[in-house]
């Protein structure tokens, strides 16, 4: 996805100016901020493809911003940059829901690379979601990116999008934990169960709040999840 737009959020300037050298000389249009405070008034004004957030920085810290930027702009991907390990299975979807991380020290082809491939999940998830029907409890807008439920935007985030595409291709089927994390993470990392079950829940709860009367999602214990909607 060349000439993505990206917004770099990370306060040590050095760090900054290598990870927007070397994105734009890859062909992204990149923008840098290096405190907290200012990332949500940026974003009113203009909304990228994708943020590198990082995690410790002055004002707004990276989970609260990530929290607020899910809230008010849930269709824009985001990476978290951490030096704190024991922080993954919680950036990834036990609290927050980032689409991606990366952890410090990394190299700039690193940082290209993960760009590149949380641009290609979110690219693929609109050309492959499947076609609306008119009498469907939830709906896939492809050009939007969006999940819809009676008309309502359900706000899902990037992996979330694509948990719900995956089982809604094929309807009463039942999906291991260990199958949804391979359409969810392509490069064979180790993410728990638990992360699963994580945005299962999120996925779950935002399906609810639009349709309280249906369960679409279904558990099978011991087994995995499955979508089939009533009737």
């Amino acid at each position: 996805m060349n000439n993505a737009s990206l917004l770099v959020v990370e306060d040590e300037p050095k760090i900054a100016r290598l990870m927007a050298d070397y994105l734009t000389t890859h062909g992204f249009e990149v923008t840098t901020l290096d405190h907290g405070d200012h990332v949500l008034p940026w974003l009113v004004k203009q909304t990228p493809n994708l943020i590198l957030l990082d995690l410790m920085l002055p004002g707004k810290d990276g989970l609260t911003l990530c929290r607020e930027i899910r809230q008010q702009w849930p269709h824009v991907a985001i990476i978290m940059v951490t030096a704190k390990v024991e922080e993954v299975d919680r950036l990834l979807g036990l609290e927050l829901g980032a689409d991606d991380y990366i952890c410090k020290p990394f190299s700039p082809r690193e940082v290209v690379a993960r760009v590149k491939a949380v641009l290609r999940r979110s690219q693929a998830a609109v050309e492959a979601a499947p076609q609306a029907t008119n009498n469907a409890p939830v709906t896939l807008n492809e050009d939007g990116w969006q999940a819809l439920a009676k008309g309502h935007d359900l706000g899902l985030t990037a992996v979330e999008f694509q948990l719900l595409r995956v089982m809604m291709q094929a309807p009463g089927r039942i999906f291991s934990r260990e199958q949804l994390m391979d359409h969810m993470y392509r490069d064979n990392r180790i993410v728990s169960e638990r992360t699963v079950d994580s945005h299962i829940k999120k996925l779950r709860k935002k399906i609810h709040e639009a349709l309280p009367e249906q369960e679409i999602i279904r558990s099978v214990y011991g087994v995995g999840y499955k979508y089939q909607p009533e009737g």
